[in-house]
């Protein structure tokens, strides 16, 4: 009885140390977590690319994963690097049209429009604001246009900062991809090793992070893509800059609830105001239409694979995981979720005649 209580409290101590290394380990990493998950995603949807280099140089590990980060370099830096001097161009063209606009009077036109006359009056009747008169609105908006230029080499200027810090991060993460794709079979084995759960339960666990991770990426950022694509045609047929302006709804589908509406109502608005009815109406139906049907339609079919989560449980799980981590929030939301229901499932297996006793009493 001695010699079991002493092992047993071995046991816990070796635990005990196990647990407070490990979350050593972790404070020395966090700041570069996001990285090392990324890279832990992105190796999953490289894997078949870099299994093709695998079954053709067999013998050249190394060179196998150094190719395939060349690959993914040229799938994703070259394009953005194209879209954003493009994005730069339009958004600079765009600055200079909103200034001479703003300056020969335009915003004096625009606050003239009857309907814009109605709602300032029903502003100034019944809601608690301070009265809003145009004069003071196209004196904001004069000052506003006047340090335009200002403003936008201060937004360059932290953009290039972001853009910096992007580089920095993505060739962190090639780093870790490089060993991730070298190491796979290693790394999973090890993890097998570790977990204390039967062979057919670490399928299961293991198989649904690789599906919802797939799956958390191809739903988020391939809507964002395909909402943006088709938001900017749309953009530039109402003759706006399309790039910019598809870039900008792009990134808006990441907000939820609101998403590319936060683009487009605006500008429809705009549109009606300067007199463009018909073009205000084609973007309304557009933007609802096919731009709305894409976030409504291929963003649950992408993601109908995580872990049979319902779509309100994907939607709290997005929006959640947006609160808690930020972007990266998109990928760490479902997979925490669908990780959490995996164990649930393993739990009532593991102890299903004590939960039938339960349900029996």
């Amino acid at each position: 009885m001695n010699d079991r209580m002493k092992i047993n409290s071995s046991h816990w101590v070796l635990i005990a140390a196990l647990v407070a290394s490990a979350y050593a380990c972790y404070l020395l990493i966090e700041p570069y977590v996001n990285s090392i998950v990324m890279a832990f995603i992105i190796s999953l949807l490289m894997f078949p690319i870099h299994d093709w280099l695998e079954r053709k140089l067999p013998k050249h590990k190394n060179t196998v994963s150094l190719l395939s980060c060349i690959i993914l370099t040229f799938i994703i830096v070259l394009p953005l690097l194209v879209v954003f001097a493009a994005i730069v161009q339009q958004g600079s063209t765009f600055s200079q049209s909103t200034y001479q606009w703003v300056t020969q009077g335009g915003i004096n036109t625009l606050l003239e429009h009857p309907l814009v006359v109605k709602a300032l009056a029903f502003a100034n009747t019944y809601l608690p604001f301070d009265e809003i008169s145009p004069q003071e609105i196209a004196s904001k908006v004069g000052q506003f246009a006047t340090s335009l230029g200002s403003n936008l080499v201060s937004i360059s200027a932290k953009i290039l900062g972001d853009a910096t810090h992007f580089l920095m991060d993505f060739f962190l993460m090639l780093f870790v991809l490089f060993f991730l794709l070298r190491d796979h079979d290693k790394i999973i084995g090890a993890i097998r090793h570790i977990l204390p759960l039967s062979r057919s339960q670490e399928d299961r666990l293991l198989d649904e992070i690789e599906q919802v991770s797939k799956s958390a990426v191809m739903g988020s950022f391939l809507t964002a893509i395909a909402q943006g694509f088709a938001g900017g045609i749309g953009m530039w047929l109402a003759g706006f800059p399309g790039l910019f302006w598809g870039t900008m709804m792009g990134f808006a589908s990441f907000i939820p609830v609101v998403g590319t509406a936060l683009i487009w109502i605006p500008a429809t608005i705009y549109l009606y105001l300067v007199g463009e009815v018909n073009w205000a109406i084609f973007l309304a139906i557009w933007s609802i239409a096919v731009v709305g049907s894409i976030d409504n339609i291929l963003r649950p079919l992408l993601m109908q694979g995580s872990a049979g989560m319902n779509t309100l449980m994907i939607f709290f799980s997005l929006l959640g995981g947006i609160q808690l981590f930020g972007l990266i929030g998109l990928i760490y939301g479902p997979l925490i979720f669908a990780i959490t229901m995996v164990l649930f499932t393993i739990y009532e297996e593991d102890f299903k005649g004590f939960l039938t006793k339960q349900d029996n009493s």
